[in-house]
C-alpha cells in the first residue's frame, strides 16, 4: 500500500513539473500562422508579410503567412475560429470580410463577436473610385453627371460580391441617388484588368490594385471612399463630400481565437504597437496610400462592435442575400 501511494505521489510530481514547465514556456516558443483570408498580393496579404517580418524580429520566432482564400475570406475566419486558443494562431482580416459573412452565407462559419478575441488594428486603406482614362468619365462630378442622364447604362466593377468595395460602391450610389449597375469580379486583379480592358467604365477597388495604374496615366482618380480628403491625395475629393457621414475605409485588424490568454493577447498587442511606430514599417504603409490605425485589444473590439450595425445596414442597401 505504502509503495502504491509512493508511486503516485511520484507519477502526479512529474504530471505537476512537465505542466509546471510547459505553462513556464514563454510565448511564443514556437512559430506562429498569420492566416490571410485572400491569394498573395492584395492588401491584407501586404500587411500580414510586413507585420509578420516586424513581429518576428521583436518576439524571437517566426510568424509566418497562410493564405487560406476563398468564401469572400470566410474560409480564413473559419478555420482560425476552430484553432487552439494558444496564440499560435492568428487571424488578419478586414472590417467587410468580419462583419459581412452572415450576409453571405447561411449558417455564416464563425462569429466575429464571439469566436474571435480582439487582438488589435494595424492600417486602414482608402478604396479607390477610378475610371479608364480613356472614358468621358474624368472626375467624380463627370460620373454623378452622366450616370443621371443615362440611368442604368453605366457599370462598375469591383473584387466580389459583398467586398468592401461592393458596399462602399453601393453605400455611395444609393446615397447618391444613382443608378449605376455592379458588375463583380474575382478579386481587385481581375476588377483592375478589367477596367484597363474597358470591360467597365470605372472600378471601385484598393491602392495596391490601381496605384501603379494611376501614376502611368492608364485609370483616372476619381475619388476616394474616406471619411474626409487624403492627406497624401488633397486634390482628390472624398465620398463623403457627396454622401453625409460616409465613410467605407477598410480596417485591417489582427483577432485571435476565442479563450487566446489574455497575457499572450497583451504580448502581442504591445509587439504590434511597436511596429506600428517604425518608420520602415510607415513609410512602407505611406507609400500604400494607407494610414496606420494601431489601437489596443479593447479599442479594436469596440470599433467592431460599433461597425457591426453599420455593415447590417451596408448589407441591406446591396441586397446582399446568403447562400
Amino acid at each position: 500500500m505504502i509503495k502504491m501511494i509512493s508511486r503516485w505521489i511520484a507519477a502526479s510530481a512529474t504530471v505537476l513539473l512537465a505542466c509546471t514547465s510547459a505553462i513556464a514556456q514563454p510565448y511564443p516558443n514556437k512559430p506562429v500562422k498569420m492566416v490571410v483570408g485572400f491569394v498573395p498580393g492584395g492588401a491584407p496579404d501586404f500587411l500580414a508579410r510586413v507585420l509578420s517580418t516586424k513581429l518576428s524580429e521583436s518576439l524571437g520566432q517566426a510568424f509566418v503567412v497562410e493564405n487560406k482564400p476563398g468564401a469572400g475570406g470566410s474560409l480564413s475566419t473559419a478555420f482560425v475560429a476552430k484553432a487552439p486558443a494558444d496564440g499560435y494562431t492568428l487571424l488578419l482580416a478586414e472590417t467587410a470580410t468580419l462583419m459581412l459573412a452572415p450576409h453571405l452565407f447561411k449558417g455564416a462559419p464563425a462569429d466575429t463577436l464571439k469566436d474571435f478575441v480582439a487582438v488589435g488594428s494595424m492600417t486602414t486603406d482608402p478604396p479607390l473610385l477610378v475610371s479608364n482614362a480613356k472614358t468621358s468619365i474624368k472626375t467624380l462630378q463627370d460620373l454623378i453627371r452622366q450616370a443621371k442622364a443615362n440611368p442604368g447604362k453605366i457599370s462598375y466593377g469591383s473584387s466580389g460580391i459583398g467586398s468592401i468595395h461592393h458596399i462602399a460602391m453601393e453605400a455611395f450610389r444609393v446615397g447618391a441617388g444613382l443608378d449605376i449597375a455592379h458588375i463583380p469580379y474575382k478579386g481587385s486583379g481581375q476588377s483592375i484588368l478589367a477596367v484597363l480592358s474597358g470591360d467597365v467604365p470605372i472600378i471601385i477597388t484598393a491602392f495596391t490594385a490601381a496605384g501603379p495604374h494611376i501614376l502611368s496615366g492608364a485609370i483616372n482618380l476619381l475619388a476616394v471612399g474616406t471619411g474626409q480628403r487624403l492627406a497624401s491625395h488633397p486634390d482628390v475629393p472624398s465620398l463623403s463630400e457627396v454622401v453625409k457621414d460616409y465613410d467605407y475605409s477598410a480596417t485591417f485588424g489582427v483577432l485571435a481565437p476565442a479563450g487566446t490568454p489574455p497575457d499572450i493577447v497583451a504580448k502581442l498587442s504591445r509587439a504590434m504597437k511597436q511596429a506600428a511606430e517604425t518608420p520602415d514599417f510607415i513609410d512602407k504603409f505611406k507609400a500604400q496610400a494607407s494610414v496606420i490605425k494601431w489601437t489596443s485589444p479593447d479599442e479594436y473590439r469596440d470599433f467592431l462592435r460599433e461597425n457591426q450595425k453599420k455593415y447590417d445596414r451596408a448589407a441591406k442597401l446591396a441586397n446582399l442575400q446568403p447562400n
